[in-house]
């Protein structure tokens, strides 16, 4: 009797072939619209970048720094409004060619979100056995077509700097209380003030020590810059720092902060500054009490990502480059809607994978990348044009809300474990 004909394998879902084919598949086409969501921010063409190299000439040639003025189609005149030590940093870059400055700045923030994609990504790969090459890459391409992340390569801005030494304090320097825990934290409040508001969060978390070291590094820092330009800081410090008008309008949409946010309620009049205050103070109350519990049950990253939320919320000017915290919100629903492991967590985690694609999809389209939203203050009395214009603003304070806090220490309870989910608002 002849042989029966054996019959080619089966190609299952378990086909390693086939997982490598889908993968690549998932790559290649991430790669292929990464060109279509940078093209609308060509039009940049590094602009803040060379703002700060044409102010650094000015400098450079013995004017008064925070004299330099640029025009500019949507926001006027803008000036350069960084601290001294900033311009410290940004001094040397003024000697090289323009083409070679862009190219180091591109290079450094591609590699800053390498670097910090690393270390928020691991640890969710280590925690459930996810492959770990192509996780990695497929975050590093999703966080390199974030809105915040085009506009800082495409603007020219030191964003990526300031997140790289923000995550290395408050990630690994504070929680293993190292000994120069808090520097990282203070040079990047020197260099911008934005991260100020992290020393806050020391503060609140009573991490005293890491505390008073980030506040005498942004105090030397700025010291240093007060020898080396002593009128020109003098001036930042007593004028300068005081002028919102300086920095653009604020009703502009891509100012993405609570008084973005009443600017454009109001335009072109002021919005109420006593309305201000008290959302400011509400907003930063709750955000930072539910960060403060987070870093009490030993979830660092929570804590920041908060605490970062917080902060672009309350800052009179929080540009659209300026908010990465959601980078790091998304990773930590991502994880959060891995970790089901019940009935009523799988049934949660529905809403926590669809609040993560839900916030990957709002921060890769953007607020600004895909609009032209005109170069006249027009005031925002549509609901439609409301919730467009104020993206960032509302999913800011719905993520302050909903944000999960994982325990990853013992609690005072015997029944808490290790790696705990609580994913109730707190």
């Amino acid at each position: 009797m002849p042989a029966e004909p054996i019959a080619p394998p089966a190609v299952t879902d378990d086909d390693p072939g086939g997982r490598t084919v889908r993968r690549l598949v998932t790559i290649v086409a991430l790669l292929a619209v990464l060109p279509a969501l940078y093209l609308p921010g060509l039009v940049h063409n590094f602009f803040d970048l060379k703002i700060y190299m044409s102010a650094m000439d000015w400098w450079t040639a013995g004017h008064p720094l925070y004299d330099y003025v640029q025009p500019d189609r949507v926001q006027g005149e803008l000036y350069f409004t960084y601290p001294p030590f900033s311009a410290l940093l940004l001094w040397p870059f003024g000697l090289l060619r323009l083409g070679a400055t862009v190219a180091i700045f591109t290079v450094l923030t591609v590699a800053a979100v390498v670097l910090t994609t690393r270390w928020l990504v691991l640890p969710v790969i280590a925690r459930h056995a996810l492959p770990r090459t192509f996780t990695l890459t497929v975050a590093v391409l999703l966080v390199l077509a974030v809105e915040s992340t085009r506009e800082t390569i495409t603007f020219g801005q030191i964003n990526m700097l300031l997140v790289v030494l923000i995550l290395a304090d408050l990630l690994f320097a504070v929680p293993q209380a190292r000994r120069w825990a808090g520097v990282g934290v203070g040079l990047a409040t020197a260099l911008k003030l934005f991260p100020g508001i992290f020393i806050v969060y020391l503060l609140a978390t009573r991490r005293w020590r890491a505390a008073v070291v980030a506040s005498a590094t942004a105090a030397a820092a700025t010291l240093l810059a007060a020898a080396v330009a002593p009128g020109d800081s003098w001036r930042f410090w007593t004028q300068e720092l005081w002028d919102n008008d300086r920095v653009g309008r604020t009703d502009y949409t891509g100012n993405q902060s609570l008084f973005g946010l009443l600017s454009r309620l109001t335009a072109p009049e002021k919005p109420d500054r006593l309305l201000w205050l008290v959302l400011v103070a509400v907003v930063a109350g709750y955000g930072l009490w539910r960060a403060v519990r987070a870093a009490r049950a030993g979830d660092a990253l929570t804590g920041l990502t908060l605490t970062g939320l917080v902060g672009a919320l309350v800052s009179p000017i929080t540009w659209t480059h300026h908010i990465y915290w959601f980078v790091p919100a998304v990773v930590l629903l991502a994880d959060a809607a891995l970790s089901a492991n019940s009935p009523a967590e799988f049934r949660r985690r529905r809403w926590l994978a669809g609040l993560a694609i839900g916030t990957a999809a709002l921060i890769i389209y953007g607020v600004v990348s895909f609009h032209d939203w005109g170069v006249a203050p027009v005031r925002t009395d549509d609901p439609v044009d409301f919730v467009l214009r104020n993206g960032y603003v509302l999913l800011s304070l719905l993520l302050l809300v909903v944000l999960p806090i994982r325990v990853t220490q013992p609690a005072t309870t015997t029944t808490e474990k290790s790696h705990q989910m609580d994913t109730t608002p707190q």
